[in-house]
Order: structure tokens, then C-alpha cells, then sequence
């Protein structure tokens, strides 16, 4: 079971890093993702970290300003976010993929998902 953690409140242009960790499960070959959902809004790939063979492109609706990464022996996974913006506030949510039915870069394909976590962007 994956558990995001780290959100919260911090002004605009502020930096946040979001954690999700995969204690009890294997996660290997998976693509791991971060969506977020805001009041109102389908839920959207934020970034993901997919498996080498897998060529499908992860979103980046925040242009550059989020960053995944990953530590394989703690079996966790990172968001680092930087230059806030207030439409950044939203549910966030890490989800793993296995590759049985969809590529990284398609939300239907993640079937594991962690419980979400608050991030909210205001002065």
C-alpha cells in the first residue's frame, strides 16, 4: 500500500517535497506517478517515473517546477515542488502502475493508490 505524506500549507513561490512509501509491497518494474485533484477538477498526472522500456511521457502541467524522484532502498518516492502557485493547491496522490493494461502517462492504468495528501498554497 503506498502513503504520501508531507503536504501542507506554505505561501506563494514556496517549496514543498511530498514522500510516498511503499513499506510492505514490491513496486519493481511499476511506474510510479503524483496526481493531484482540485475542488471541482478531474483528477491529473502531475509526473511519473516509469519503467526504462516504457517510451510514453509523463505530464507536466507545472512546467518544470515539479521534480520526481526516487530512493530504491527506502522504496520511496518523491515530489519536490517549487514556485507555488495558488492553483497548485489540490489533493495530492501517488499511485503505482504494474503495466498490465496501460502505459505510465495514462491514469488508467494505476490501480494502487495511496491515501491523498493536502497541499494548499495561499498568503
Amino acid at each position: 500500500q503506498l502513503q504520501a505524506s508531507g503536504g501542507g500549507l506554505v505561501q506563494p513561490g514556496g517549496s514543498l517535497r511530498l514522500s510516498c512509501a511503499a513499506p510492505g509491497d514490491t513496486v519493481e518494474g511499476f511506474a510510479i506517478a503524483w496526481f493531484r485533484q482540485a475542488p471541482g477538477k478531474e483528477r491529473e498526472q502531475v509526473a511519473c517515473i516509469a519503467a526504462s522500456d516504457d517510451s510514453s511521457v509523463c505530464a507536466d502541467p507545472a512546467k518544470g517546477r515539479f521534480t520526481m524522484s526516487s530512493d530504491a532502498a527506502k522504496r520511496t518516492f518523491y515530489l519536490q515542488m517549487n514556485k507555488l502557485k495558488p492553483e497548485d493547491t489540490a489533493v495530492y496522490y501517488c499511485a503505482g502502475n504494474d503495466y498490465s493494461d496501460y502505459h505510465a502517462s495514462d491514469i488508467r492504468g494505476y490501480h494502487y493508490w495511496g491515501q491523498g495528501t493536502q497541499v494548499t498554497v495561499s498568503s
